[in-house]
């Protein structure tokens, strides 16, 4: 057995040894090409999902600064109407529609609308619906108003304030216009007439024409109520029809005053992505949409086109050259992950979680830096020191939830109340905040620490354990300057000095 069986199974052994090899090469081979295509797959998937993300982002970033473009635009349109009918309404009240001198309010209304390029026109009627005065050379035979929405609107109801309407024919010019009226009264505050402003719809849409989006794109202007005022691309027939039933109005409006949702348009049954924003002066809401065409069609394309290329360089076994590129593409990918990751970590250092201001840490560099340019520039600087009043028999009666959003409203007050991009507001910490003013000195603290204050009361949130019956702050003034170099401790101590003299001094004010 040993001397027969030997040599066969030494040649099986021999001739074993080759195939094993080869199988093993065939299937290394097999497993790195699968290796390799399972790598470009891979790779071109994560980069394809990158490229879509980009491309929503993109677009993301485009329809909300379309929407906030447009809604300071709407808003500075309404507003110099609605200023000016204010100002029209005080000398028209003053003077009495019995005394009116037409002549005279005639040519400052036609001043006004040379002035306003959006302003249609002007117009005063009284209690009756007649035409007193506009800013037109003439008036129309038997005009009357009396049956338009807004002058009905007056006549029932006291309300003061600026009302916007439905858009409407002009009856001077045929034009459409949008209504901007006031309420007049009597001097025993009965009905007198109304006052009337009106804008161009052509101003709107000429603006919205000059933004480049998209063929399939849409800009809307609409009440609060979905009336549209303004659309575009601009159909006359759309003009005045509801948007009530479209998703932003029913489930994005009433959860937020803006922001991006994709949705299908009622108007069109276009999917677009839109920017939303309601604005806060007025009852007004701005659209701001971008097919999904205009942003996912190129990625698709580009898409396709990019698959064809990797199944020509799979087919010609050139994968070497794309697993590289593919570890290069993920290297970059993984370095900008990280400078992002520490770059949100240095911010988080720096910023309060609670009102989104600087913290202390930010205002101990920030100082630190802000003395030594001072004193190389020999300019002045200040230091203002505020703390809400009574916050702790606030939080006792309220509970630290309301306190929070308290301390987080203070917070917006007196960043709104900054005018200068070098000015910071941190959270010194608790209820306290502190206010640095480069090139400031004690007279310029004074007046942004009165606007603070100011901005903080005007915020009239109720404080029933307050003597002022609502939430006021105190504020303490530290000044550098070249001739008095303080330094960085000695301002936060003289300071918070003023700030404890403010506060024993009755609150709600400021020493310095």
């Amino acid at each position: 057995m040993p001397g027969r069986n030997g040599p066969s199974a030494l040649l099986a052994a021999t001739n074993a040894v080759p195939h094993t090899s080869g199988t093993r090469i065939v299937r290394l081979s097999l497993i790195f090409m699968l290796l390799v295509l399972a790598t470009f797959i891979g790779v071109e998937g994560w980069r394809a999902w990158r490229d879509y993300q980009q491309a929503y982002a993109g677009a993301r970033d485009s329809v909300i600064n379309l929407a906030r473009a447009t809604a300071q635009h709407a808003e500075d349109a309404i507003r110099q109407v609605d200023v000016l009918t204010d100002a029209l309404r005080e000398r028209v009240e003053g003077d009495g529609l019995d005394h009116l001198d037409v002549a005279r309010i005639h040519t400052l209304m036609k001043q006004q609308a040379q002035i306003i390029p959006h302003l249609h026109g002007l117009f005063l009627y009284d209690a009756n619906g007649r035409w007193v005065v506009t800013d037109k050379d003439g008036v129309p035979d038997g005009a009357n108003n009396a049956d338009r929405d807004y002058f009905e609107y007056h006549r029932t109801h006291s309300d003061r304030r600026v009302r916007i309407g439905a858009v409407v024919s002009s009856r001077s010019t045929q034009e459409m216009i949008i209504p901007v009226s006031r309420r007049l009264n009597n001097p025993d505050g009965s009905f007198a007439g109304v006052l009337l402003g009106t804008i161009r719809v052509s101003y709107f849409v000429d603006y919205y024409g000059d933004f480049r989006i998209d063929d399939r794109g849409a800009l809307v202007l609409a009440l609060r109520d979905g009336t549209i005022l303004v659309r575009r691309p601009f159909n006359q027939d759309v003009i005045g029809t509801s948007l009530t039933q479209s998703e932003i109005f029913k489930r994005y409006l009433p959860q937020s005053s803006e922001g991006v949702a994709e949705v299908k348009a009622v108007v069109d049954g276009t999917t677009r992505l839109y920017g939303y924003r309601a604005l806060g002066s007025y009852p007004l809401v701005v659209e701001a949409g971008l097919s999904r065409d205009s942003y996912v069609g190129p990625w698709w394309r580009d898409l396709v086109k990019t698959g064809l290329v990797l199944a020509v360089m799979v087919a010609c076994l050139s994968g070497f050259g794309l697993i590289v590129l593919g570890q290069i593409r993920q290297r970059v990918a993984i370095d900008q992950q990280l400078r992002l990751a520490h770059q949100r970590v240095r911010e988080m250092a720096l910023t309060d979680s609670l009102t989104g201001l600087g913290n202390r840490r930010r205002l101990d560099a920030e100082l630190a830096a802000e003395i030594a340019r001072a004193g190389r520039q020999q300019a002045p600087l200040a230091l203002v020191m505020l703390d809400v009043d009574y916050f702790k028999r606030f939080n006792d009666q309220y509970g630290h939830a309301a306190g929070d959003e308290c301390l987080r409203r203070v917070a917006e007050a007196i960043a709104g109340a900054l005018q200068r991009p070098t000015d910071l507001a941190v959270r010194y910490g608790g209820e306290e905040f502190t206010v640095l003013l480069p090139n400031t000195d004690a007279r310029g603290a004074a007046q942004v620490a009165q606007a603070v204050l100011a901005a903080v009361r005007n915020l009239d949130i109720p404080h029933q354990s307050s003597p002022h019956a609502r939430v006021t702050a105190s504020a303490g003034i530290a000044a550098r300057l070249p001739s008095a170099p303080l330094g960085a401790e000695a301002l936060l101590r003289i300071a918070d000095e003023q700030l404890y003299i403010a506060k024993a001094q009755g609150r709600d004010g400021w020493r310095g």
